[in-house]
């Protein structure tokens, strides 16, 4: 990958070879190991990528398929990049092949570089916030699903604790819909979290098949945090002790807890519902 320049870069580089340095680069980035080293990611589609653009990101590298740019959105996203001094790649159709997804893959993609919130992004929570604490989250769909929810209910932001999936990972990328353009994310380590806790200055609401609070009587007055448990082990006994109040969803059915994206998107919008107008 090459360094960003400062300048707009006049044109495109056409790129024919798999072998190509950048085209390996690019690649690289599927695996979670260079992400955390590069501090880089992939989103592909114009869409996600408008997004981006709306939310002041800018690519790195910017790649599309050659004979796909002649007018339009397209286009617009090439001038857009070369206006911010990111390398453009036009390549071939196997080349884009070898970096696009496998399941309906897109035209054009580009790299970027991550962006995590800081811890003090989250101190000065108002009356009506609610930030999403998600315990260890394992499955790169849920969580951008959850992200997407996140943007949907104009909630203030994902708190990501423990060793949870990587959501600048391109399956949680493309989940988001390009809400992780949007959504502030922040890093805790299960002691960092509970620490923060204890300084946190609104109410903490924890979803526990325990719980014996319906989830739809929560009246909170002030920042809340949602917090919930992983896929399967739900929430630990260490962060349900730090919750002021937990609560349930109540079912009528033979199974016992629902998707976690689901979940947590069905308290979303209970929490965030008064906010919400058509």
């Amino acid at each position: 990958m090459t360094q960003r320049t400062h300048k707009p870069v006049s044109a495109p580089k056409p790129i024919t070879s798999l072998q190509n340095e950048q085209v390996k680069a690019i690649r690289a980035l599927e695996m979670r190991k260079v992400r955390k080293e590069t501090g880089l990611f992939v989103a592909e589609g114009a869409a996600i990528l408008i997004t981006a653009r709306e939310h002041g990101f800018a690519p790195e590298t910017l790649v599309f398929q050659t004979g796909t740019t002649g007018s339009g959105v397209a286009r617009g996203l090439v001038d857009w990049a070369l206006c911010e001094g990111a390398e453009c790649l036009e390549v071939t159709e196997t080349v884009l092949g070898k970096l696009a997804s496998k399941d309906n893959p897109q035209n054009i993609l580009a790299v970027f570089r991550q962006r995590w919130g800081d811890r003090q992004s989250t101190e000065n929570a108002a009356t009506g916030d609610v930030w999403l604490a998600l315990e260890e989250v394992r499955d790169p769909g849920n969580l951008g699903t959850i992200i997407r929810t996140i943007d949907a209910v104009g909630a203030s932001g994902v708190l990501l604790v423990g060793n949870c999936c990587d959501p600048y990972a391109r399956e949680c990328v493309r989940a988001t819909m390009g809400s992780v353009f949007a959504v502030p994310l922040v890093k805790f380590t299960l002691e960092s979290f509970l620490g923060w806790c204890a300084s946190w200055k609104g109410e903490i609401i924890g979803t526990h098949l325990d719980g014996r609070k319906d989830f739809r009587k929560v009246r909170p007055s002030g920042p809340l945090l949602l917090v919930m448990g992983s896929e399967g082990p739900g929430l630990s006994r260490e962060l349900a002790k730090n919750c002021t109040q937990i609560v349930k969803i109540p079912m009528s059915g033979q199974l016992d807890s629902l998707n976690l994206a689901v979940a947590t998107g069905l308290v979303l919008y209970q929490l965030r519902g008064p906010n919400l107008t058509l």
